[in-house]
């Protein structure tokens, strides 16, 4: 037995075996478990938008609708159905998977900012349609979920996706895929059917979503349509361009530190009251400075290095 497969059996065990004390209120800060939890979720959005945006070259807004879809059907499952855990993150992440091939088919024909416009119509529609939805809470939001989400859970996710990712590139497949990020029409013109390669690129990327929105549902055990709006569709591209688009690692990593900013920047505003009242809009303000410093200064992002090229 290599290396490589004791890894991938150690990593569950380690995981395993450290989340009895994490998780225990008593021998770890709960709102340190809290960050935690939402930095390996973001990690799985980061990655998720990467293999679209890094790793196939085509710019999505839309990410948020593909977790909302996965956050509100596996809380429904269980909130409604009383399904177990892993058959409702797998029913949200088969759920997820369909919506981008259906959505896919479609937008993946479009280019650069015809693509951005289409996919940001399609994450507006799925809030818009939450929001008219008395069974998913409408504008109310979905309460009283069961948390089922923790942290063996969320960080097993997470070293799936970036097997899984750092699988896809190595494959026939993902070169596949890089050779469309890097001349869509070269590609075309060697026989590649490009539409085809995009949508499953586009498929798997929204499962990866679902996943996330799944377990961040049944963490947070409250969703509201505010939680899956633009704005967050924003942040999991800000997590990509500060990892480093087109880099697997990275996007884990820029999921992370944008989890991690956002709460020092919350500390420092609760410090000052004037500051404090306008929480929100330096929020937002404080994301998009940050977004156009790495575009303008760092387009590459902390990584650098693309995998596989």
């Amino acid at each position: 037995m290599n290396w490589k497969k004791l890894l991938l059996l150690a990593i569950p065990l380690f995981l395993w075996l450290i989340n009895y004390p994490i998780s225990n209120p008593r021998l770890f800060n709960p709102y340190a478990l809290q960050i935690i939890i939402l930095m390996g979720v973001n990690a799985i959005l980061a990655l998720s938008w990467d293999l679209v945006a890094g790793v196939t070259g085509q710019f999505s807004i839309g990410h948020a609708g593909f977790m909302a879809i996965g956050a509100y059907s596996s809380a429904f499952l269980t909130l409604n159905y009383h399904f177990p855990f892993l058959p409702a993150i797998l029913f949200a992440t088969l759920l997820s998977a369909a919506a981008g091939f259906v959505v896919g088919i479609p937008t993946l024909r479009l280019r650069g900012d015809y693509l951005a416009i289409a996919t940001l119509g399609f994450g507006e529609i799925v809030r818009v349609a939450i929001l008219n939805a008395k069974s998913l809470g409408a504008a109310t939001g979905l309460k009283g979920i069961p948390i089922l989400s923790s942290f063996f859970s969320v960080y097993l996710a997470l070293a799936i996706a970036l097997w899984l990712c750092l699988a896809l590139l190595k494959s026939q497949p993902g070169r596949i895929l890089l050779a469309i990020r890097e001349d869509e029409l070269a590609a075309q013109m060697m026989g590649i059917d490009v539409v085809k390669y995009k949508v499953f690129a586009f498929s798997l990327s929204a499962c990866l979503a679902g996943i996330g929105g799944a377990l961040y549902a049944h963490w947070t055990s409250f969703i509201h349509p505010d939680s899956f709006t633009f704005m967050k569709s924003i942040e999991i591209i800000l997590m990509g361009v500060v990892g480093g688009m087109g880099t697997i690692y990275g996007a884990a990593a820029g999921g992370m530190i944008i989890t991690l900013l956002p709460e020092g920047l919350r500390l420092l505003l609760e410090q000052n009251p004037v500051l404090s009242q306008n929480k929100e809009f330096i929020r937002m303000l404080f994301f998009a400075s940050l977004l156009l410093i790495f575009i303008l200064l760092r387009p590459q992002g902390i990584f650098g290095k693309k995998e596989g090229v």
